[in-house]
């Protein structure tokens, strides 16, 4: 008997996509949302008033025009861009990594091009890999979730990689890896004419950008794209990621991107979110105060058994059961990320987010519970 023709199409799907597991967000309703390392804070009423009146105005009928110059500008500027930096822009960092794996797949040496990431990081990084046609080569960070050196510079050598991503600060583990170190990474990756990714998703809360040595050694840097997003920013809802790099390399990959991919509302939105930068600067402060109060606690909890340092918005901790930690958390109401199963080298740990001190402290509460 024949099948269906529903089941028989289903064949047409590439097999590694049938087989992959989609990427599940945890439904929310009624519950304290610190899964995903979102800003708590929503923007001031007078504010919410006069970004709605900004929308409102904007003809809908209209492709995405000029205003994306607009956007660029003001994102190169509030970034600090290098002289001689092009952007471009993105519907979130996801769209970006997807398009720098499309840009860059094409047979290297004999065989398909490959993307290096350190791991555990961040799932996009393997998953465009796969889709796009790269191999994807991950190098295990050491157990305190630092770069291994040693191992990144081996594995640089023997797979020539088109694309080596470098997380600054890393997700999942929140670590902002040693200045030099990374240079020395990215110095063998260019000896290899290959290009450095550095994805700066979690900026606002870390103690240092690399757009400051990008600036400061533009030749030795001059491979090295800078990625961020205005998620951390503020702006999860909006989803408006940016590439700052050389203009020649940022041309080059904006050949790839799709036609009018940022809508004109998300546009104007990040426009205005730049227009008063000083109130998520403030906000981005609160939390890193948060932060320092939130590890404290943390530290002093029994059952927790290690808790490590943050430069971002979310803190990594190992607790004797991460399976039964996250159902307890879940059932009194508090999501939080269960990242023990991600990587052998986070066996036993959870992921929270960092949120305002209303927040913390039922998520510190659940967790005490729930050990």
């Amino acid at each position: 008997m024949t099948a269906p023709p529903a089941l028989r199409a289903l064949d047409r799907i590439r097999p590694d996509v049938r087989a992959m597991h989609a990427y599940v967000v945890q439904p929310a309703t009624d519950a304290l949302k610190m899964d995903a390392m979102e800003n708590p804070f929503g923007l001031p009423a007078h504010l919410q008033a006069a970004l709605g009146q900004r929308l409102g105005a904007l003809e809908l009928n209209r492709y995405p025009g000029a205003r994306q110059n607009d956007l660029k500008a003001a994102l190169a500027a509030y970034a600090g861009a290098p002289e001689g930096s092009a952007v471009l822009l993105g519907n979130g960092s996801d769209e970006l990594i997807t398009l720098l794996a499309l840009a860059c797949a094409q047979p290297h040496a004999g065989g398909r091009a490959k993307l290096l990431a350190p791991m555990p990081g961040f799932v996009m990084y393997p998953m465009s890999a796969q889709l796009q046609g790269l191999d994807f080569v991950g190098v295990p960070l050491t157990p305190d979730f630092e770069l291994d050196e040693a191992a990144m510079l081996a594995a640089i050598a023997e797979h020539r990689p088109a694309i080596t991503y470098i997380a600054y600060p890393n997700n999942p583990t929140a670590t902002l890896w040693d200045e030099a170190v990374v240079q020395r990474v990215v110095d063998a990756v260019g000896e290899q004419g290959g290009i450095v990714v550095m994805d700066e998703a979690y900026q606002p809360f870390a103690s240092r950008s690399w757009i400051t040595r990008m600036r400061a050694e533009p030749e030795r840097n001059g491979h090295v794209l800078l990625m961020r997003t205005l998620s951390k920013f503020g702006l999860a809802g909006v989803r408006l990621g940016y590439l700052i790099g050389p203009e020649a390399l940022v041309n080059e990959i904006d050949k790839v991107r799709p036609p009018y991919n940022v809508s004109v509302l998300n546009c104007e939105a990040a426009l205005f979110a730049l227009e008063h930068a000083e109130v998520f600067a403030a906000q981005a402060a609160e939390l890193r105060a948060a932060r320092t109060q939130l590890l404290a606690d943390l530290r002093a909890m029994p059952g927790v058994e290690r808790v490590w340092d943050s430069e971002a918005n979310m803190v990594l901790v190992r607790v004797p059961d991460a399976a039964r930690a996250f159902a307890g958390m879940k059932e009194r109401k508090v999501l939080v990320k269960n990242v023990s199963t991600m990587h052998p080298l986070l066996a036993g740990c959870l992921r929270l987010t960092v949120g305002s001190a209303t927040d913390n402290a039922q998520m510190l509460a659940a967790l005490q519970a729930s050990l």
